[in-house]
């Protein structure tokens, strides 16, 4: 088999409806798989798997379909389809996401014929139209997530030292050597799954993408953003329901700084970067108290 497509809905019944309806529709002239792994079944993903989707015998035959009993998080549950994957290559594919119908064959063809590519991602666009600028990003050392978290990238998007973090001096149409894409969309070579293994389940949601990409360049492997085809991203469905979003996200922070940075940093410097990030959560945790949609990352 060609490809294993694994997907981790939570709270996501709509979206998930859509994202299974264009991987079904996509263009292929490989066998592929989906792996969905629900982290909360209850919430009407399960009764839409097995009465739309498995209960037609050529999606059936296609598809394994696995309930958590309770929200496990996202490395845990794509860790679970990863294990019983059956695809030479593996793609984490967010249930928020509506791929075209060219995308799983162009990616493929594209991993084909470049072994030195051990991750790749497409262009992923929001539901407006506009990139997802996660898609494409540096490694946030402190100077670079300084520099996005205070706003500065956004102030000057062209400039190469400011705007590193999401690379937005470059042409969206732009293909491009990156050092992480998004767990949106995140293909990996069999090559590269081999040698780097399954995803850190430190991370809780939030990070572990950037640690799976930092892995697989220290592997030796490059990391590619290839936007020849398009992927629609309606971004935050499923974390927006999730109270525990925005603790996790800052906390990834700090688990992507202590196991890959902080060793090149003094230990004073390190205080500071806890600070830093645990203080900007505090003030984001406290303007979400009088928001109505709240702040999740």
């Amino acid at each position: 088999m060609k490809l294993s497509v694994i997907i981790v809905p939570y709270k996501a019944k709509e979206k998930l409806d859509v994202t299974l309806e264009a991987v079904y529709a996509s263009q292929v002239n490989f066998d592929y798989e989906v792996i969905i792994v629900d982290n909360l079944p209850s919430s009407g993903t399960e009764d839409l798997v097995r009465t739309k989707y498995l209960s037609r015998p050529e999606l059936a035959a296609k598809t394994t379909y696995i309930p958590n009993a309770e929200n496990v998080g996202f490395p845990i549950a794509n860790n679970q389809g990863l294990k019983i994957s059956k695809g030479d290559y593996k793609l984490l594919l967010n249930p928020d996401t509506k791929v075209s119908v060219d995308t799983l064959q162009k990616m493929i063809d594209f991993m084909d014929s470049r072994p030195d590519v051990g991750m790749s991602t497409c262009k992923l666009v929001k539901g407006n139209g506009e990139l997802d600028l996660a898609c494409r990003r540096s490694f946030p050392d402190p100077w670079v997530s300084f520099f996005r978290l205070s706003g500065l990238s956004k102030l000057f998007p062209n400039n190469k030292t400011l705007a590193k973090y999401n690379m937005t001096y470059k042409s969206v149409d732009e293909e491009t050597e990156i050092d992480a894409g998004s767990g949106a969309f995140l293909f990996v070579s069999p090559a590269c799954y081999e040698k780097v293994g399954l995803l850190d389940e430190g991370f809780y949601m939030y990070g572990e993408d950037l640690d799976w990409c930092f892995r697989a360049k220290e592997a030796g492997f490059k990391v590619w953003y290839y936007p020849k085809t398009t992927t629609i991203h309606y971004k935050g469905q499923s974390s927006k329901q999730n109270p525990f979003a925005l603790y996790a996200f800052h906390d990834a922070m700090w688990i992507f700084y202590s196991k890959h940075l902080k060793h090149k940093y003094p230990l004073p410097f390190s205080w500071l970067v806890w600070l830093g990030i645990f203080g900007r959560y505090a003030l984001k945790w406290t303007i979400n108290v009088f928001k109505k949609e709240k702040t999740v990352s």
